[in-house]
Formats: structure tokens, sequence, C-alpha cells
């Protein structure tokens, strides 16, 4: 699951735009993020202790979930150049291995003085919403992505 990119500056963006990112989670999903970051939770990886956890199986890891927020919104919408300035999380329901999680990311609002965009962003699974919060990214102008390009042509 790679997006395909698409670079959008900040005077292409408007309130209301929105973009979704769909992916199934895999185990060896869960287990590469507990490979990459150390968190090794057996309630990640380990089929026997999950069990007997209030869940009754292996969940995702929340942050992988959250993660796939950043995928949209380094890919899509803004895309490329956007950077993070913050993320607020809340975690409403567990993402099992299997589920296929929907990622919803809506342009809420825009701040031209700084370049700065505010999404609210959604990932459900099944139409539950398992997680949501907002993002503030900072996006770049065309002519500060491409100072070249953006010159009058004469």
């Amino acid at each position: 699951m790679l997006p395909e990119l698409r670079v959008l500056y900040f005077e292409d963006l408007a309130v209301g735009m929105s973009e979704t990112l769909t992916k199934t989670i895999s185990s060896s999903d869960v287990v590469g993020f507990a490979e990459i970051t150390g968190d090794r939770n057996p309630i990640h990886l380990s089929e026997h202790f999950a069990a007997r956890t209030p869940f009754g199986t292996r969940i995702a890891h929340g942050l992988y979930t959250a993660g796939l927020i950043s995928a949209v919104l380094g890919t899509r919408l803004p895309g490329p150049g956007a950077v993070y300035i913050s993320q607020s999380l809340n975690f409403r329901a567990p993402v099992r291995i299997g589920d296929t999680v929907e990622v919803t990311v809506e342009v809420a609002e825009l701040v031209p003085e700084r370049r700065r965009a505010r999404l609210t962003c959604t990932c459900a699974v099944n139409g539950e919403t398992v997680l949501d919060g907002e993002a503030l990214v900072k996006v770049p102008t065309k002519a500060e992505a491409d100072p070249l390009a953006a010159r009058p042509k004469g």
C-alpha cells in the first residue's frame, strides 16, 4: 500500500477538501511496527496473551493506525512538502488484525498568514470510528516549493 503522490500547495487548498485511504491491517504490519518501534506489548503480538484481554484477540498498535493519517497527509492531502506541527488523537475502539481501516482527512481551516492547514482526521472500521483527531500542518506555497517556477515569465 503506497498511495500515489499528489502535490498540493497552500494556494491549492480549500476548506472541505478531503482524501481517503483504505488499508487492511495484516499480522505482518503489526509485527513490523513492533520491530521498528520496539513496542513489543504482547497484546499486539501474542494471540495467547491477547485472548485473555477484554479484546479477545490481537489488536494493532494505536499509533500504527494513527500513522495511516500521516500517510494521507504526506502523500495526498496536502502531500509532499507538508510538515506536521501537531496532531491530537482520540482512540475510540481497537483495530484488529484483518480489519480494513478507512482513513479520511478533511481540510477544516486555512490560516493564510502562517500557511497552516487544520485538518480533521478520522479512522473507521465498518463505519465505526476507531480513532479521530485533528492535525495542524505547514504547507508550502508554490513559490516556496519552486522559486524559479513561480517567477513571472517575460
